[in-house]
């Protein structure tokens, strides 16, 4: 019995790494069969550990967004409330821009579906990690009052949906959000 567990374990553990390189890769609608194939499974262990398709990308998502709140969480206490903020919003917008289908699931309204828990929220999740680092900056001086983290993900996500077919999406998602940053928060003197 527990070899079986420790099958369906490893099991679980390549399905997630195979969907994640493939989500990246193709985004959102990569195929599960492919993702079964690579991982020399059957479709229907596929199924059974990932009921849906967004219960395989929930679970693909959940370590970038549980990471990227393990970071903001790390930055809230820096002497700098700007740069740490900046940092977050680019390791944020490094991960929106190269992994594709997370810009989606940011823009997904987590209230529509009363049944669904807050904590599997992907914009809830980065929301709650980056608002204290805001309103630190806010506080501070070193960014607009009236700058919310709403506005910082939306614009991550515009970032990312408008270059994940460029050649270098990384590059150019970058470049647009130090256009924008100049304008949130121009340096000083």
């Amino acid at each position: 019995m527990s070899s079986q567990r420790a099958d369906a374990r490893r099991n679980y553990a390549r399905l997630l790494a195979v969907a994640e390189q493939e989500i990246a890769a193709h985004g959102a609608d990569a195929s599960l069969e492919q993702i079964a194939r690579i991982a020399g499974v059957g479709s229907a262990t596929v199924r059974r550990h990932f009921p849906s398709r967004h219960a395989l990308l929930d679970a693909v998502f959940h370590g970038v967004i549980e990471n990227l709140g393990a970071r903001a969480r790390e930055l809230s206490g820096a002497a700098d409330a700007r740069a740490a903020l900046l940092e977050w919003l680019t390791v944020v917008n490094g991960n929106v821009a190269t992994i594709r289908g997370l810009a989606i699931a940011l823009t997904r309204d987590c209230t529509a579906n009363p049944t669904e828990a807050h904590e599997h929220c992907a914009s809830a999740q980065l929301t709650d990690a980056g608002d204290p680092l805001v309103r630190r900056a806010v506080r501070g001086g070193a960014v607009a009052p009236d700058v919310t983290i709403a506005d910082l993900l939306a614009l991550i996500t515009g970032i990312a949906l408008a270059t994940e077919h460029h050649q270098d999406p990384a590059a150019a998602a970058t470049r647009l959000l130090d256009l924008a940053v100049a304008g949130i928060s121009p340096r000083r003197g």
